[in-house]
């Protein structure tokens, strides 16, 4: 071999070997509270029948037609002014009083990183408020829930005066168990706060609760803010949220709000979405019909504890449940399996008739084979 070939090869060996010891570099310069987190997992798995994240099984294909009329080559309102116009009508506040976000995800980002932490929240619960509270190096402060899944007021209080969080997290109707939280037990939490920590309320399967919701409270206390999404009642694909609350709280908040962090297309399906009000309300009740039906039937099946929900899902717990979500997904159905958060239970998103119907029959049989 002639010196020239030789020296290319050590010359690309040496790259190699500083492209691995930069490589290695990373780990030493990434953040340690960042190094430590897992990366949320929305898989894709193919299925039949998808009920495994919380969607509507309806939506407005229709919507799309108000496209036509976008001009793609020009940003977005910055400040959504039309949406959070009819957003705002439809809360009975003023638009000064709604910021939107990029999902509700973008908006409790935008939350810790405007108050800081620590950040409490009761668990299980939606996980981002962990996560997030992470990511951005803030202390978390987790208190279980009781055995109805119910706020431990006692442990809550006695964590907000010991570790004085800057934000309260509270999903009701919660994700995963469903139910609503206690209103006398919110507003305890929300009286002991007052003057010294941000309550969100984040009720983003409101809609199909039977409870009216914390949004006309604003008035009553100045620290409350309410958290609101589309994505749940059939306009997931836009990732469209909202926060609720006095004026002076937004203003705050929208200093870290990204420029144009909703695009002009999310906007202009969900504006035309939203005056389609009839028809909403007509997807809303035949969840909540569904979600009636399917509890009783699961509540029917003598190996499965059901629990009650408010919510566009039913969690349950069952035997085997990691045998009984594999049999369910080989017949197609896709479930969310709740390992990790409350061991042995699975999480059934309402779906049409049709998809109830088909999970239902599925789950009878996954349950006899996984025993």
């Amino acid at each position: 071999m002639s010196s020239r070939i030789q020296g290319r090869i050590k010359g690309l060996k040496d790259v190699h070997l500083w492209y691995n010891s930069i490589a290695m570099d990373i780990k030493k310069i990434v953040r340690k509270n960042v190094m430590s987190l897992t990366a949320y997992q929305a898989k894709e798995v193919p299925c039949k029948v998808k009920l495994d994240a919380n969607e509507s099984p309806y939506g407005f294909p229709e919507m799309y037609k108000t496209l036509k009329y976008l001009k793609t080559n020009r940003y977005p309102d910055p400040e959504a002014a039309a949406l959070r116009k009819a957003v705002a009508k439809g809360f009975g506040v003023k638009p000064e009083n709604i910021l939107q976000g990029n999902g509700s995800d973008e908006l409790i980002y935008y939350l810790v990183t405007t108050f800081g932490g620590p950040v409490l929240y009761p668990t299980p619960t939606f996980s981002m408020y962990g996560i997030i509270s992470q990511a951005l190096g803030e202390k978390r402060v987790e208190v279980s829930l009781d055995n109805d899944f119910d706020l431990a007021v006692g442990p809550m209080l006695t964590a907000l005066r010991q570790e004085r969080p800057k934000v309260i997290f509270l999903s009701s109707p919660n994700n995963p168990t469903g139910n609503c939280f206690s209103s006398d037990r919110i507003l305890k939490v929300l009286e002991a706060a007052s003057s010294k920590a941000i309550v969100v309320v984040d009720e983003a399967y409101q809609p199909f609760a039977s409870e009216r919701g914390f949004i006309p409270l604003l008035r009553d206390y100045e620290h409350l803010v309410i958290m609101r999404t589309l994505s749940k009642i059939g306009l997931a694909a836009l990732r469209i949220g909202f926060l609720v609350g006095r004026e002076e709280i937004v203003n705050e908040v929208n200093k870290v709000r990204l420029p144009f962090n909703v695009n002009a297309l999310s906007q202009t399906v969900a504006l035309s979405a939203i005056e389609k009000k009839g028809l909403m309300s007509q997807y809303v009740k035949s969840v909540v019909s569904e979600r009636k039906r399917l509890f009783k039937e699961l509540s029917g099946i003598k190996s499965i504890v059901v629990y009650p929900s408010e919510a566009n899902f039913i969690l349950f717990r069952v035997r085997n449940s990691d045998r009984v979500f594999e049999a369910l997904l080989g017949r197609g159905v896709l479930v969310r399996n709740m390992k990790g958060a409350m061991e042995g239970c699975l999480r059934v998103t309402v779906g049409t008739p049709d998809e109830n119907r088909i999970f239902l029959k599925a789950l009878s049989k996954a349950v006899i084979e996984a025993e």
